[in-house]
């Protein structure tokens, strides 16, 4: 594994939580502030350090299955408790949405990653 793989991966999957949490707010129009877009995105930035943590996703950071797949049931599933303590809601279309998004961005650069090293794998014929 390249010395600047996991970095990337990790910054990959910040970056996918926090184009959710910007789209999200815009598309409600709730304030892109730092303060208003961090206040969103606190539970998902734990969530996420917890399923990096719990599947040692620095082992195997690009692995779609089943680093990328954990990660992303981590990060969705812990995001939710922690919203409702902080006064937020959790309401099913949110979770669904959340779910989708997150599955087709976190998922979504892990297969292009797995796609990208598999094509530069093989040799010429």
């Amino acid at each position: 594994m390249r010395s600047y793989a996991v970095p990337l991966a990790l910054a990959a999957d910040l970056v996918c939580v926090l184009v959710f949490v910007v789209v999200g707010k815009a598309d409600h129009e709730t304030g892109l502030t730092p303060t208003a877009v961090l206040g969103t995105a606190w539970p998902f930035l734990v969530a996420l350090a917890l399923g990096w943590a719990a599947t040692l996703a620095w082992r195997s950071p690009a692995r779609l299955w089943p680093t990328g797949v954990l990660v992303w049931a981590v990060t969705v599933v812990g995001a939710m408790p922690l919203r409702l303590l902080s006064g937020e809601g959790a309401p099913f279309s949110f979770v669904l949405v959340t779910s989708l998004f997150l599955a087709a961005t976190m998922l979504g650069w892990r297969a292009i990653a797995l796609l990208v090293s598999r094509k530069g794998r093989r040799t010429p014929a």
